[in-house]
């Protein structure tokens, strides 16, 4: 690296003086909400008072066609690329224009994309998190550029902004891991200001930022002072002109003091002592005035810098005290973005066609979208190589598309899935794979916080496009840790898609409409019907589709109809279910002939309530049939809901079925055949309702 020394003389003195003026613009923010704490304070918020050096460094290198991760800390850096304290204000105050999120979520929690400023995705409040989609947008970056499918002949970097305190994350050493592994152009800033709400950094590290980044093989590092904005500036050129040029990682570790509140509810005053007159000392606007007088600019000039800050701060306040809050009505806009896949196209039997399985039928499906669409990539635990795949689910795919495009991850399901979040926002197009569903666990943070929000608290400018493929499901002593039913859990995470496929017709049409779908879609996949090898499964092996062939997602099938004769004598009813529940069903009702319909979901959410509905009140009796431990789950709360809204056309109570409620699946299969349903149990729950 080279030297990291430069004087102020050496840096324009435009520069200084627009940097000295967007400081006191940052303070007078601050000031301004302190001033006004029965307003400014009805909503939580940081701000960058004493960080204002190194967050106007880095922003001031920033260019259009590059994309950032600030966190919720860095309104100095807000200013930097150009934002204006009014648009911060209205995000404060909640307010209706504000450009962000439309009201919907805290002070200094962007979501960009304007023409001339830097993309940056929606991110969470959780300290850390944002390490893994930021690295996922270096990630899409670098396999984009390698693609040749970026235009122009800029080079885009990320930064990502991260307290030192929230390095001790797991995931972002997942996120260093594979910047590292990758080799990925990205900055990391580390904005130590030695505190964590209360907690200080001996408190909670055994080593700082620089010395941690010190044990990722690969990784560039800075030390710089971030409370001196002429060493910042040099330092932040440094890291940009490296990840710019040799397209690899670098961390710059800014030490900096804490001059404000930890946020507006954990005030300063409660905890901080003499340590906040040790951290005035280091004030980096004094620092920044010097450097003005050094460089001969007269003291009259940077109090007119001052004063125009604080008088824009002051017009801007009023201006967004005055603005209108959201309409009310608009509360549930965005929970997903507009899907292009609305009618099912395609043809679903084509004459000729083959049977096949639905593990084949997932493989051509993504066969198909890779050589269609070459921003599309496949990624997970042993997807890639020789292996293809546990469940040879990818077989060849490396082979055929090279391992820039399909290819292992290392055991991270968090960067599995959050990676998605920036590969969508720079416009490629990931499918990914969790091996099995009892490990899908520490990806749920990723899930839940960045995946699932993100749409929504943008106010619909960053959905995030994401498959992430799931195997689930027990049969034959798979055991606890690999035939466990998760989709309860999953139903439970808003906005996000859950899709079960029972049959390579319907997998190959809904993966392909996942694949198209603008939101986070998770594709159940049960194992025991891959390859219908599970006595009773064989219709899960259907003619294959033809490449055009597309599912809606939502949209239920009714697999087998009841008879007319036994509907009109009121001896029929209806099993709603899905997943290898359709095939219990199938076998069991065997023994009830013409008596059972059975609805095929196909969609967990969203949920074909109106077909689910209309068949129940057709048959007035009806059983609800999951894999699931079935206390508090998926198919408890829809036969609940069945209760309320059929009630006054039920022959009978809704029925529900599902497994034992019992923690984990046990690797016996005598105890796996107790703890499960199978179709005698099923069997016997419809004679029961049919008897009603």
């Amino acid at each position: 690296m080279p030297n990291m020394t430069l004087a102020a003389d050496k840096l324009h003195v435009d520069l200084l003086k627009n940097a000295y003026r967007l400081m006191h613009t940052a303070k007078a923010l601050a000031d301004t909400y302190e001033e006004n704490k029965a307003v400014c304070s009805k909503y939580v918020h940081s701000t960058s008072r004493g960080h204002e050096a190194i967050q106007l460094a880095a922003a001031l290198h920033l260019h259009p066609y590059d994309y950032a991760s600030p966190y919720y800390r860095d309104d100095a850096m807000l200013l930097g690329i150009g934002l204006q304290p009014y648009e911060l204000m209205l995000q404060l105050m909640a307010k209706a224009d504000d450009p962000f999120s439309g009201g919907r979520t805290y002070y200094g929690h962007p979501s960009l994309k304007r023409e001339g400023f830097p993309t940056i995705p929606h991110q969470s409040s959780a300290t850390g998190m944002q390490a893994i989609p930021a690295t996922g947008m270096a990630h899409g970056i670098a396999y984009l550029e390698g693609q040749g499918l970026l235009h122009g002949e800029e080079k885009p970097v990320v930064l990502c902004s991260l307290g030192d305190g929230s390095v001790t994350e797991g995931e972002v050493a997942e996120a260093f891991q594979m910047a590292v592994l990758k080799g990925l152009p990205i900055v990391y800033l580390i904005q130590d200001n030695d505190w964590g709400i209360s907690a200080t950094g001996k408190e909670m590290r055994a080593m700082d930022a620089y010395e941690y980044a010190g044990g990722f093989k690969g990784m560039e590092r800075l030390r710089v002072d971030g409370a001196d904005f002429v060493a910042s500036y040099e330092a932040m050129r440094i890291a940009f002109e490296y990840a710019r040029k040799v397209r690899r990682p670098i961390l710059v570790h800014a030490k900096v003091p804490l001059l404000g509140h930890h946020t507006s509810g954990v005030r300063r005053e409660w905890y901080r002592g003499k340590n906040l007159t040790e951290h005035q000392a280091q004030d980096p606007i004094p620092h920044l005035r010097q450097a003005l007088t050094d460089a001969d600019v007269a003291a009259d000039e940077v109090d007119a810098l001052e004063r125009q800050a604080r008088e824009k701060v002051a017009e801007d306040y009023a201006r967004a005290l005055a603005a209108p809050n959201p309409d009310p009505a608009t509360f549930d806009q965005h929970e997903f973005a507009p899907t292009p896949v609305t009618e099912e196209k395609g043809e679903r039997s084509p004459a000729g066609a083959e049977k096949v399985p639905m593990v084949d039928a997932a493989l051509h499906a993504v066969d198909d979208m890779l050589r269609t669409h070459p921003e599309a990539l496949f990624y997970g635990q042993d997807v890639g190589g020789e292996l293809g795949g546990v469940f040879r689910e990818a077989a060849l795919l490396t082979k055929k598309y090279g391992e820039e495009r399909v290819f292992n991850t290392p055991i991270q399901e968090a960067y599995i899935i959050g990676s998605t979040v920036g590969m969508s926002a720079v416009g490629a197009k990931a499918i990914v794979e969790i091996q099995f569903a009892d490990y899908i666990w520490p990806g749920i943070n990723q899930l839940v916080e960045e995946l699932s929000k993100s749409c929504y608290l943008s106010n619909g400018q960053f959905p995030v496009q994401s498959v992430i493929r799931v195997p689930i499901g027990a049969y034959g002593g798979g055991g606890p840790y690999h035939s466990g039913s998760i989709e309860s859990t999953l139903l439970n995470i808003r906005g996000i898609k859950v899709v079960f496929p029972s049959n390579a017709a319907d997998m190959k049409g809904l993966m392909k409409a996942a694949f198209l779908d603008p939101n986070p879609v998770v594709m159940l996949e049960h194992k025991g019907i891959y390859w219908s090898k599970v006595p009773g499964t064989e219709d899960a092996k259907t003619v294959e589709p033809d490449e055009a062939y597309i599912l809606p997602l939502g949209k239920a099938n009714i697999v087998q109809h009841a008879a007319d004769e036994e509907l009109r004598s009121g001896n029929s009813m209806t099993v709603i279910t899905y997943g290898m529940g359709v095939y219990w069903a199938k076998t069991a009702s065997k023994q009830f002939p013409g008596s059972v319909e059975i609805v095929d979901l196909r969609t967990l959410n969203p949920l074909d309530y109106d077909t689910v509905m209309a068949s129940v009140l057709r048959h007035g009796k009806a059983l609800v049939l999951t894999e699931e431990p079935l206390m508090n789950s998926f198919a408890e709360s829809l036969a609940g809901r069945l209760s309320k809204d059929c009630f006054q056309r039920l022959d009978a109570p809704i029925f529900t079925l599902g497994a034992a409620n019992l923690p984990a699946i046990p690797l016996n299969v005598e105890l796996e055949k107790m703890m499960l349903p199978n179709a005698d149990k099923v069997a016997a729950a419809m004679a029961e309702l049919l008897e009603y």
